[in-house]
């Protein structure tokens, strides 16, 4: 199971990742550095199967989400560089938690639960939608206000399920 954690920053730098030394994927991974404004920076191996909530595209300067496996073997090096699993551009009425929700759709580290309402679109990655039951899976939850209750609970506006 993935222990997904996040990194949040300002995009510092967007460039091309090269891995293989053949250079055949040139162009297709990306290296996107985050400064989060208190001297840490994190570098993220951004490849084409790496999930953009809302399929945004990052531009330098903006103001971002990065979302990773803490389990993932990542090389000892400065600063810091994770392959990302999901990136989100940060929005002012707009939360984003990559997470396992159990049965009752709550995330596994007890933050979060979820209230599925009429409203709620349920999706798979590729935007078509999905007509099971979320719990019980890896999800990424779009979601505006919470209560402030332990775990605090929302009506998310979108679940992409992560299948």
């Amino acid at each position: 199971m993935a222990n997904f954690q996040a990194f949040r920053g300002v995009v510092i730098m967007i460039d091309d990742f090269l891995i293989d030394e053949k250079g055949g994927n040139v162009g297709c991974y990306k290296l996107i550095t985050l400064d989060n404004g208190y001297g840490a920076v994190v570098n993220f191996v951004v490849s084409p199967n790496t999930y953009f909530v809302d399929h945004v595209t990052l531009n330098i300067g903006d103001r971002v989400t990065g979302f990773y496996d803490g389990n993932a073997p990542v090389p000892l090096i400065f600063p810091p560089q994770f392959r990302a699993i999901v990136m989100a551009r940060d929005t002012r009425y707009e939360n984003v938690k990559v997470d396992f929700f159990n049965d009752e759709l709550i995330s596994s580290d007890n933050s979060l639960r979820l209230n599925i309402g009429p409203n709620t679109k349920i999706v798979l990655e590729n935007n078509q939608l999905f007509n099971q039951s979320p719990a019980n899976r890896n999800l990424i939850v779009v979601y505006g206000a919470t209560t402030k209750s332990i775990p605090a609970q929302t009506t998310p506006s979108k679940i992409i399920v992560m299948c």
